[in-house]
């Protein structure tokens, strides 16, 4: 009698995996023996995604300074001659308005003395200079002493209470 040859012969041993459909598997090392390691791949292309995040970054720096050119444009040529123009302008307007706020000791010429006087701040040794500030007195109706030559009362303008302004020929 002769032993029949057995049914399943390709068949993995037990406890090892099956390979899949149509794909032969690679024999595997034994447990306990490293791995050869696989033969390196030749160089890789270059990716389009690379250009295309390049592209992308361009864009975005060039939109960034486009705007901000275009904010510093704005800012400075508009109808009203730009925000920069006005505060130069408000800048200018409060210099000039310390030329016609004198501190006691400063000489002043006054413009039309006899109706609206304004005393505008000038050197004292020039040719210009009429009077010198003797005193700044805060209040409303206040009159100068007889020490004085001229006097000039302000009511209430805008950052100054009523005040009295006197003063002496120089």
């Amino acid at each position: 009698m002769s032993t029949p040859p057995p049914q399943y012969q390709n068949q993995p041993p037990y406890g090892q995996p099956q390979q899949p459909y149509g794909y032969p598997q690679q024999p595997q090392a034994p447990y306990g023996h490293p791995q050869q390691p696989q033969p390196p791949r030749g160089p890789q292309r270059p990716q389009p995604a690379g250009l295309l995040r390049a592209l992308k970054s361009a864009v975005i720096v060039i939109a960034v300074f486009g705007a901000l050119g275009y904010w510093v444009w704005d800012y400075n040529t508009s109808p009203t001659g730009g925000k920069a123009k006005a505060e130069a302008s408000a800048s200018a307007a409060a210099e000039e308005a310390k030329k016609h706020e004198p501190e006691i000791g400063d000489c002043v010429k006054v413009a039309d003395p006899d109706g609206d006087p304004v005393p505008t701040v000038v050197d004292c040794d020039s040719a210009e200079a009429e009077y010198k500030l003797g005193e700044w007195m805060p209040g409303k109706g206040r009159e100068c002493g007889s020490e004085y030559d001229y006097g000039i009362q302000y009511r209430n303008t805008g950052h100054r209470s009523s005040y009295t302004l006197c003063f002496t020929k120089v």
